[in-house]
């Protein structure tokens, strides 16, 4: 009965795969739903931190800040490429890979000198693997990223954009809507938007400014991009887990459903063995009496 046992080693090893997979999905469930709290946690300071920007935003103030300065011509950006240091997360990181080789092309095709920045080993893996050079790599971030990983990856971006280095930076990290539903998304953090007009927060309200709108915007200006670059890391974070949470479940739902397929052959085969065996039986004995 070699096939026999061939096949119970068969329907073992996808047993124990299918014990990985479903203990895989548990923890990132269980990380996914503190990763949502973070993105939830940061989204109030966000928005506040925008609307006091666009309560104070002037055009004569714009022209005193580098932060705002808009160049007329971009000749050369950053763009930071957000993936994890894991796999194992369907087409999680291969989808913002893409993402940010369609905007390199995008730029490049403009006339742009893009500089690339990667923030975890898959993209750190893509750009070796094309030889591209990357002007810094933050490979050590973890599940939790903090307002000191932002300002690690956003400081000196700012340094060079104030001297007049870069003219635009770019973030490319996957936006998470729902557990299902991680797209990649490209932001543009320098320089700061403008206020659209209409827009919430736009309108100039009655303030009393102290020390002045020019002290309070120096100090709010670098916390909204580093809190930009924040929630993209938190974000990326929430939508890694639950990349992989879905496809640790697909992948479970398959081994499920080969170790059905798996253990019917194996019925079928230890079946006609038993019939085969039976039939040999009953043709000795009637050789014997004949």
């Amino acid at each position: 009965m070699a096939k026999g046992r061939e096949l119970k080693g068969r329907i073992k090893s996808v047993e124990n795969t299918r014990k990985i997979t479903r203990t895989m999905e548990m923890v990132a469930t269980s990380k996914m739903k503190r990763a949502v709290d973070r993105v939830t946690a940061a989204r109030p300071y966000a928005e506040a931190l925008s609307g006091v920007i666009s309560s104070l935003y002037s055009e004569e103030l714009a022209a005193r800040y580098p932060l705002l300065r808009q160049p007329e011509t971009q000749r050369r950006a950053a763009v930071v490429l957000v993936t994890s240091n894991r796999g194992l997360a369907g087409a999680f990181n291969a989808n913002l890979i893409k993402e940010a080789r369609n905007l390199i092309a995008e730029l490049e095709g403009r006339g742009v000198a893009v500089e690339a920045h990667v923030v975890g080993r898959k993209g750190a893996g893509y750009f070796r693997y094309v030889n591209r050079t990357v002007r810094s790599a933050k490979l050590d971030l973890s599940d939790r990223p903090t307002a000191v990983d932002a300002s690690g990856i956003v400081d000196a971006l700012m340094a060079d954009f104030v001297a007049g280095a870069l003219d635009a930076v770019y973030v490319v990290h996957a936006s998470f809507r729902s557990a299902l539903s991680t797209p990649p998304q490209r932001l543009q953090v320098l320089p700061v938007a403008a206020p659209a007009p209409g827009a919430a927060g736009a309108t100039q309200r009655d303030y009393l400014l102290y020390p002045s709108a020019e002290a309070i915007l120096g100090e709010l200006l670098p916390s909204y991009v580093r809190n930009a670059v924040y929630r993209a890391l938190v974000e990326s974070a929430a939508a890694e887990q639950a990349a992989r949470r879905t496809a640790m479940k697909n992948a479970t739902d398959n081994a499920s459903e080969m170790l059905n397929l798996l253990r019917r052959t194996y019925n079928r085969a230890r079946q006609a063995n038993i019939t085969q065996e039976i039939a040999e039986i009953v043709g000795g004995a009637a050789a014997l009496q004949g």
